[in-house]
């Protein structure tokens, strides 16, 4: 499902849908979109640029682009980085690296820096907090869910790390405050809590909106997430989706009371969301 829609200068309206993978795109437990296949499809008809924004790492997306067939720009590790995959529809933003085969545009943290920076906080604290870096295949794998050929990809990490926390933890706000007086944060996720940089997902998906209206006069926004760190994308969008899990949106809700919530989780809840979205577009 190769998407190569250039889309042209033009006053109609123009969509651009964000999407969280984990819980949202993707089964939590079987890690399918196959259900969000009708959407999909959808989108690659209306030529809807689908731009994947995860805490997965870059190795790890690249094989659900190719499955999913998108050519789109995506945004791994919460933020941490946009790639402009080539050949792309524009140049991309001023600071991209010129790699083989794609621009690289770095936001986030190096990941030497929060290895270091866990170690600190770790020994600061007098807390066994375990991430990513500390961890076996074997241990990743029991975790995730994941295969061990999956868990390889997901340890290829720039600019994130997952940690064993959880934000209801009596030490969350410890070592949150740890890593705040260090220049970083810690963010909820799904399975884990995310040790990164000051980067977020809202802060490239501004830069990808800016991008795209530089190519399309009237551009449209959608986002679909189910956790806290798809908070910040959720909220510069103009049709936020909360997609249905075990966990509470209450929070999340008061901060963004515009957001609707799907009918059903993972990718049922996505693709009835994204056709009910675009519904008008094919009338």
């Amino acid at each position: 499902m190769e998407d190569t829609h250039q889309p042209e200068k033009a006053n109609a309206p123009s969509y651009v849908i964000f999407t969280d993978l984990d819980g949202t795109l993707l089964d939590p437990d079987s890690y399918t979109w196959k259900p969000a296949g009708p959407a999909l499809a959808l989108c690659k008809r209306l030529g809807v640029p689908v731009i994947l924004a995860s805490s997965k790492t870059r190795a790890e997306m690249e094989v659900l682009r190719h499955q999913i067939g998108l050519s789109t720009p995506f945004i791994p590790e919460n933020g941490g980085a946009i790639y402009f995959p080539k050949p792309g529809i524009a140049p991309p933003p001023e600071g991209a690296l010129d790699l083989q085969d794609t621009w690289k545009l770095s936001l986030g943290t190096p990941y030497w820096r929060l290895v270091e920076s866990l170690k600190e906080i770790r020994e600061e604290l007098g807390l066994q907090i375990r991430g990513f870096s500390n961890m076996s295949l074997d241990e990743i794998s029991r975790l995730t869910g994941l295969g061990k050929s999956a868990c390889k990809l997901a340890i290829m990490r720039e600019f994130d790390e997952p940690i064993l926390v959880h934000e209801n933890s009596p030490h969350f706000a410890a070592i949150s405050h740890a890593a705040w007086r260090r220049g970083l944060k810690v963010v909820p996720g799904g399975r884990f809590c995310h040790l990164q940089g000051k980067n977020d997902k809202g802060q490239a998906v501004r830069i990808l909106i800016s991008w795209y209206k530089a190519i399309v006069y009237n551009v449209r926004t959608i986002a679909l997430g189910d956790s806290p760190n798809d908070l910040e994308m959720l909220r510069v969008v103009d049709f936020p989706v909360l997609i249905r899990s075990q966990s509470s949106f209450v929070e999340m809700q008061k901060q963004i009371p515009a957001a609707r919530i799907s009918t059903h989780a993972g990718p049922e809840g996505w693709n009835r969301a994204v056709l009910d979205i675009l519904s008008g577009l094919t009338e």
